[in-house]
């Protein structure tokens, strides 16, 4: 069924947004030129529903600080069980054109890049945003911005809508975090969950995801990640 068919598709779209997300919704951090960045999002639903299936899916990313405010980043997307996968290349890349000193305001604007190669149902697909996040004394972040994703991405049709996230440290090593996409679509979904450091360079991120259409009728599913810092900077790497 149609639902259905959405669902999995979040299932593995759902953590295919490069460079530093919240869950699903891009941050307004950028990484410094040279550090970078390693990813492993694994989505699953362990039971069957009337809308959704039990599915998991894996998906790899890789983030590079290329310096000026810039990052650039690759994640391999459409590796879902049960069914035949949908390998999809999607090269991303992130500019912060602004980072108050003061305010606690930072704006960032990003864009990625879908690129079927296996079992492809279109060519080619875009999702651009922008959005602006503010900092409190307190450590909590809130982010707001907007997005268009063309046709084929997320939907039979273009889609366009409002992204927003919201990070609240509750110690040194705990965050409670969570995100929105606006709009019935295979990335319409709340994600609610933690964040938690499990060593100096190694940060993990469990949540559960929320459809924003026929979520009593079993569209949601876990959500995780593990996530490293793979290099602090190139110089280092080379021993220079």
């Amino acid at each position: 069924m149609l639902v259905a068919t959405c669902a999995l598709l979040c299932g593995i779209f759902s953590a295919t947004y490069a460079q530093q997300t919240i869950f699903n919704v891009p941050t307004t951090d950028v990484l410094d030129k040279g550090k970078v960045y390693g990813e492993l999002d694994v989505s699953f639903k362990p039971t069957d529903s009337d809308a959704v299936n039990k599915f998991s899916s894996f998906v790899p990313r890789v983030v590079v600080g290329a310096g000026s405010n810039v990052e650039v980043g690759l994640n391999i997307t459409g590796n879902i069980q049960p069914g035949a996968d949908s390998t999809t290349l999607v090269p991303a890349i992130k500019w912060k054109p602004y980072q108050g000193k003061n305010n606690g305001l930072a704006i960032a604007v990003g864009d990625h890049v879908f690129i079927p190669v296996r079992n492809r149902a279109y060519d080619a697909g875009n999702y651009v945003y922008l959005e602006l996040s503010k900092t409190f004394k307190s450590g909590t972040r809130l982010t707001a911005g907007g997005y268009d994703f063309t046709r084929n991405v997320v939907a039979s049709a273009n889609r366009a809508g409002g992204q927003f996230g919201f990070e609240q440290p509750l110690n040194k090593k705990v965050s409670f975090a969570a995100d929105w996409f606006t709009g019935k679509h295979s990335a319409g979904y709340f994600t609610p969950g933690v964040v938690f450091k499990v060593g100096p360079k190694v940060t993990g991120y469990a949540g559960y995801s929320i459809g924003n259409q026929n979520a009593s009728h079993g569209n949601h599913f876990f959500c995780s990640r593990l996530a490293t810092t793979l290099i602090d900077e190139w110089a280092s790497w080379n021993g220079d």
